[in-house]
Formats: structure tokens, C-alpha cells, sequence
């Protein structure tokens, strides 16, 4: 992070279309339709997912009218997964246009697990979902059974942006690995 400048330098793996829509508009969007079609069969899980994150990504950083969902960047390049082709895009981001995370954590958001607020609180709650038969925290998520547990779980969604305060601050320390969300990916930040 520059903190002289206020930003910070992130990797974005995009497709094509993506660095198309950037050097004809200067900006791009993400779109619903994008995900979907990205994540056929799967998409409505992805897409529960991210309207979690939206609903409280846009406190921490408002989102533009034209912005629909969020484009994912790393501080890391060996965060990048490359398997779907495209392109790297290097970015200087300004900190305030970006909503900083744990990588690890969002896994969690994706597999429909529990955020637990320590190891050993995830540990009470598996023990929790066991003592009520439920072998999976996804099943809580995705059936009508559980409305108790599953409210507890994407309760706990809340706990993704835990540490974007200090990472703004550059205190990385009990982060595994720093994940950013943008609304957007301007022109202007390509380096």
C-alpha cells in the first residue's frame, strides 16, 4: 500500500471482454447476467454469495448507480486462479474505492459456512450443527429445516469485512490473505 499516495496495487484476473468494455468505456461493470453465465448450474449459490457481500460491502464503500455486483482483485499475484484464461490486470486502486477482506473468509461466505469470530468458536458451532444431525452448514443454508441456524450462519457473513479497517491502515496481521471487491475497474488505474 502507498500510503503517501492512498493506494494500493491489486491484481484482477478478468476475461477479455472485461479489458474490452475498459478501452472502449474507460470503466467497466459487472453484471448479474455475467455471473450466470460464468457459473451456469452453480450460479445461484455464487450469487447468493454475493448479495451478502453487497449488502454490507456498500457501507464501507458505496457503490455506483451503474455498478451491479463486485470484480475481485488480489494484493497478491500468487492468490491469482488463471484457470479461466483472460487476462491479469495490474491496478493502482485508490484505497477508498475498495472494500478489503480475507481471502479465506470469503471461501467461507462461498461454501455457505459459518464466520466464527475465532477458531475455537467455528469449532462450537460445527459441534452445534453435529448435535442437530446436520453434517453440512450449506444443507442449513440451502434447505427450509434449519431457519435458526441459517440465519446464524449468513449472520456471521458479517464478519468478512472484519479486518478492512486495518487493512486501510496496512495492518495485514491475522489475515491469511487480503482480498479486495471493486464496483468498478477504471482505465485510469491500469499500470
Amino acid at each position: 500500500m502507498d500510503t503517501d499516495r492512498n493506494t494500493v496495487t491489486l491484481f484482477s484476473p478478468q476475461a477479455e471482454a472485461v479489458w474490452d468494455a475498459l478501452m472502449r468505456d474507460g470503466v467497466a461493470y459487472s453484471r448479474r447476467e455475467y455471473i450466470t453465465k460464468k457459473y451456469e448450474e452453480s450460479a445461484g449459490i455464487f450469487l447468493a454469495a454475493y448479495d451478502a457481500y453487497i449488502h454490507e460491502a456498500c457501507r464501507i464503500v458505496p457503490r455506483p448507480d451503474d455498478s451491479a455486483y463486485p470484480y475481485w482483485a488480489f494484493a497478491s499475484k500468487e492468490q491469482l486462479d488463471l484457470s479461466g484464461g483472460g487476462r491479469v490486470m495490474i491496478l493502482e486502486v485508490p484505497v477508498n474505492e475498495a472494500v478489503f477482506f480475507d481471502q479465506y473468509d470469503w471461501y467461507k461466505v462461498l461454501r455457505l459456512s459459518y464466520i466464527g469470530e475465532s477458531e475455537e468458536d467455528e469449532a462450537a458451532f460445527t459441534r452445534k450443527l453435529a448435535m442437530r444431525g446436520i453434517r453440512d452448514s450449506s444443507e442449513a443454508v440451502l434447505k427450509p429445516f434449519y431457519p435458526d441456524i441459517k440465519r446464524e450462519i449468513t449472520g456471521s457473513w458479517k464478519r468478512l469485512f472484519r479486518h478492512d479497517d486495518a487493512i486501510r491502515r496496512g495492518d495485514a496481521s491475522g489475515v491469511r490473505a487480503i482480498q479486495a471487491g471493486l464496483w468498478c475497474i477504471k482505465k485510469e488505474w491500469l499500470i
